[in-house]
């Protein structure tokens, strides 16, 4: 390989590019930008023009990078060659020689050699029909007994060569039966196997992501249910709900990811990495949301009776939620319902003495311009907290 057999190469690769952009619109027209279905769409025209394939693999080493530090095999320089309208690698070249530049008759020789020995393994595989060893066997040795009628030593030596050709034609014939009936058997050995990896290779080439939860005030996990939505680009978001103090594992193959993070009491927060050189692992600091906090706190406060304390509870919630907060109580039991409260009716609830009001959890709470403009809140009832 010469450093002139790399220029050739690159100019075989505009020429490809130009083949192509004769008739297909791909994503870009740099070659080396093309992914996905532009190299599917090139692999199938590549199949259709020149009768050949490249593997997506093989586009990759030698189209994404220019210029490149290594040739391709033979046949692949072959292929895209008559893919570009030439009778081989050889001819390629013959046709762009630089200034001073002269193609050996070795080197042409050796392209011949190469296509010489692909049609060796080519007809050890296709095993064409063979002439009958047997019948030729048979008739040397009639016209040697007429030559060497007068001649008794030559007489023994032919016979002797007759036995050798009869052994060497009964070697050969096991080793083509043993490959004719056992083609078929490795030919779909090899097809379930390419099957078996492209079926797989989501599996074989994603990894696994960990995000961990912890208050950026306080250092301490999330002890709340965190709703979390993975965003796809023109996909629906996928839902994800993670218990208190767990952390979320994600498996995927992409090389971005983007997440959208909500907690009852903490700010919404939304995630973008790119995973090339992420770390496996992360620890992900959620602000409490202080408006949301009181409203639960206020919600959940034991006031013993107090009127003092009511009076101070009901006038800390009227100035924490909005006069129009759209607020849903949620029962869980036999027959599931949902019950619309106004804000009064929400904070005569919160302020009544009850045993109750120690189950209360608050689902979800939203906040706008400074008030609480939306609660979801349940009171799960003993049996519930019991399980």
């Amino acid at each position: 390989m010469t450093d002139l057999d790399l220029l050739h190469f690159e100019q075989l690769k505009k020429d490809v590019q130009a083949q192509y952009l004769e008739q297909h619109t791909p994503s870009f027209e740099d070659i080396s930008k093309w992914k996905g279905i532009d190299i599917i769409y090139f692999q199938e025209d590549l199949r259709k023009k020149a009768k050949g394939n490249i593997s997506e693999k093989s586009f990759y080493t030698y189209f994404k990078t220019s210029p490149v530090t290594k040739l391709p095999r033979i046949d692949m320089l072959n292929l895209l060659s008559v893919y570009t309208g030439y009778e081989s690698w050889y001819d390629f070249k013959k046709q762009h020689l630089f200034a001073g530049e002269l193609l050996t008759d070795d080197e042409k020789l050796t392209e011949e050699e190469a296509k010489e020995l692909e049609k060796t393994v080519s007809a050890s595989i296709n095993l064409p029909k063979t002439e009958n060893l047997t019948e030729k066997t048979e008739f040397t040795p009639q016209e040697n007994t007429i030559l060497q009628k007068n001649n008794t030593e030559n007489q023994t030596i032919n016979k002797n060569t007759q036995k050798s050709n009869i052994a060497d034609s009964e070697t050969q014939k096991p080793k083509k039966n043993f490959f004719k009936k056992n083609a078929w058997a490795i030919i779909t050995s090899i097809l379930i196997l390419i099957t078996g990896l492209l079926g797989f290779k989501d599996v074989i080439f994603q990894k696994t992501y960990t995000y961990c939860f912890t208050d950026a005030d306080r250092a301490v996990s999330v002890m709340n249910t965190i709703e979390i939505k993975v965003i796809k680009e023109n996909e629906s978001p996928i839902l994800y709900k993670i218990k208190p103090g767990e952390c979320f594992r994600y498996s995927t193959k992409d090389k971005n990811l983007k997440l959208q993070i909500s907690a009852p009491f903490y700010e919404d927060l939304e995630i973008n990495r790119s995973l090339e050189n992420a770390p496996e692992e992360e620890m992900i600091e959620l602000k409490p949301d202080d408006y949301k906090m009181a409203v639960n706190y206020f919600s959940i406060k034991d006031a013993n009776g107090n009127p003092e304390l009511l009076k101070q509870k009901r006038k800390q919630l009227d100035n924490l939620i909005s006069d129009n907060a759209i607020i849903y109580q949620v029962y869980d039991n036999a027959t599931y319902g949902i019950e619309t409260l106004d804000k009064q009716k929400y904070i005569t609830l919160v302020t009544t003495p009850t045993t109750s009001l120690k189950n209360l959890s608050v689902i979800e709470m939203k906040r706008e311009k400074g008030k609480i403009v939306s609660i979801k809140f349940k009171i799960a009832n003993t049996d519930e907290n019991n399980k």
